[in-house]
């Protein structure tokens, strides 16, 4: 009795802090707003596949499980005054516009006719714009979180090619973690036959994935099966494989890329306060995310795995449990984009560990000639040189 007692004030220890920094007030939805051209700075179409129920409007999907996938279209808008790395929505009530991320349409899809859009959309667009990237977001997320955070990490990186987002049934409660879990192992097969219907069926260039958190789990389990099956590559499209911030017991990751075989990005930061949570409540199991420049050994059999490690503790931004950094840290955020657009990948060897951004590039992102090519390659430190 003593000890369940102990158990569940280390609990509420843990979840005070993430419950505080978490949204309060009504779950986020797509509700539509009027959007005149003088209020915004841009927008963005996004693709989108899930496996969550459906849900009338403005709620679209929920947080429970679907029996097959569904599909979506929705087009954001970018208010005048956007900040890179910044994601400004509204605390309460309907979105302004002109101040906030904002819903201009949304439109519900079938697959034959989803996958004629997606043609025809890869098909107008010059060939060096002509890439999928797929975003697969993290635990306690709804659908709606998911597309906007989507739609900023878009505009920001100034990706060019066709955005479509992966979202699973997280129910966006912060104490339905074991759900989510299941929710997302539930969604293996899904994603990968996505990530197959992308390869073989819209004439795409290269696919790139970007996970973060428990999104991370479904991809990693994605990509083992499918290495399994025997098609890793998807037909040879799979290009960059990105894990923002992965929720990920370190021993288990390890075997998965010992089936996986193919160079994989990390994003890691040692001040990840959700990690250090999602590390409690996994029987105080290292999570890959929160790894630090301190683990040598762990960094080296990584490396030998062909992970590449970027660390980002040294990065401030405005997320108060530090999970988000690599979306809420404008360099970092612009870093993935033109690794995309450089049709290299972003683990290029770059310097040691201790360059910091700041240092090497004066805080400017985004000018021209050798600062930009540093920035590129070096968003903060990368851990480890071969």
């Amino acid at each position: 009795m003593v000890r369940a007692v102990a158990q569940f004030r280390l609990l509420l220890a843990l979840l005070v802090p993430l419950a505080l920094g978490a949204c309060g007030g009504e779950p986020r939805t797509l509700a539509l707003s009027t959007v005149t051209s003088d209020e915004i700075e841009g927008t963005v179409s996004i693709y989108v596949a899930t496996t969550r129920d459906v849900a009338a409007e403005p709620q679209y999907f929920t947080g429970e499980r679907g029996p097959r996938l569904a599909f979506a279209k929705i087009d954001m808008t970018v208010p005048r005054g956007h900040k890179s790395g910044e994601l400004e929505l509204p605390d309460s009530g309907p979105a302004d516009p002109a101040k906030h991320f904002a819903v201009r349409s949304v439109q519900r899809m079938e697959l034959p006719v989803i996958l004629t859009d997606v043609r025809k959309d890869v098909a107008r667009r010059p060939s060096t714009e002509r890439d999928v990237l797929v975003f697969v977001h993290g635990y306690n997320t709804s659908a709606a979180d998911a597309a906007y955070r989507f739609a900023q990490i878009v505009y920001d990186s100034g990706f060019k090619g066709v955005p479509v987002l992966f979202t699973w049934p997280s129910r966006g409660q912060l104490l339905a973690y074991p759900y989510d879990r299941e929710s997302a192992l539930y969604s293996r097969d899904f994603l990968e036959a996505n990530l197959r219907a992308i390869s073989r069926d819209i004439r795409a260039g290269n696919i790139d994935v970007l996970a973060h958190s428990m999104g991370t789990l479904l991809t990693v389990e994605t990509l083992r099966q499918a290495a399994i099956r025997g098609d890793g590559s998807f037909g040879g499209k799979l290009r960059n494989v990105m894990l923002a911030a992965p929720d990920l017991d370190l021993d288990v990751f390890k075997t998965q890329m010992r089936q996986i075989k193919r160079p994989v990005t990390v994003f890691i930061s040692a001040d990840d306060r959700a990690l250090a949570f999602s590390r409690r409540f996994a029987g105080d199991k290292t999570r890959l995310g929160a790894l630090s420049s301190k683990d040598t050994q762990e960094i080296a059999e990584l490396e030998k795995l062909d992970v590449s490690l970027i660390d980002l503790s040294d990065v401030s931004t405005s997320d108060s449990l530090n999970h988000g950094k690599f979306a809420a840290s404008p360099k970092v955020v612009q870093l993935i984009g033109k690794r995309l657009q450089a049709d290299k990948g972003i683990a290029t060897r770059g310097p040691g560990f201790g360059d910091r951004l700041g240092d090497i590039a004066g805080g400017v992102v985004g000018t021209v000639g050798g600062t930009l090519e540093m920035v590129v390659t070096a968003p903060a430190a990368i851990v480890g040189q071969r």
